[in-house]
């Protein structure tokens, strides 16, 4: 699959979006960034053991693969786009804790509903 060209960040987001449509996959993205900060904080703030810090990386991106993997079934977009995927985890988990995910979700397909009458 070749990698997709965006051609802004705003672009990218739409599609991030998109690949993120199953509430599983949304939920699982959510506990990965959630638990892998903890820890990532716990180990840089507490522990006498800093590397710990690094747990973040399997405990984030594990459980956000594995709902891309078994639940969503598509590629996930930081193959490509490592920097813009990992800014855009942050930025769903803000729009899900806030209430405002669902209402961006319904927007976009509405839009995309208009564009294809």
């Amino acid at each position: 699959m070749p990698q997709q060209h965006f051609s802004s960040y705003d672009e990218f987001f739409a599609f991030y979006l998109q690949q993120h449509s199953e509430p599983g996959n949304r939920l699982l993205h959510c506990c990965g960034t959630i638990l892998g900060f903890a820890v990532f904080l716990w180990a840089l703030l507490f522990s006498q053991h800093r590397w710990l810090a690094w747990l973040w990386l399997p405990i984030g991106y594990g459980f956000a693969w594995t709902g891309h993997f078994l639940i969503e079934g598509n590629k996930p977009a930081t193959f490509g786009h490592p920097w813009w995927s990992f800014i855009s985890d942050f930025r769903m988990l803000g729009l899900m804790l806030t209430g405002r995910l669902n209402r961006r979700l319904g927007q976009m397909a509405a839009g995309k509903s208009s564009s294809s009458t």
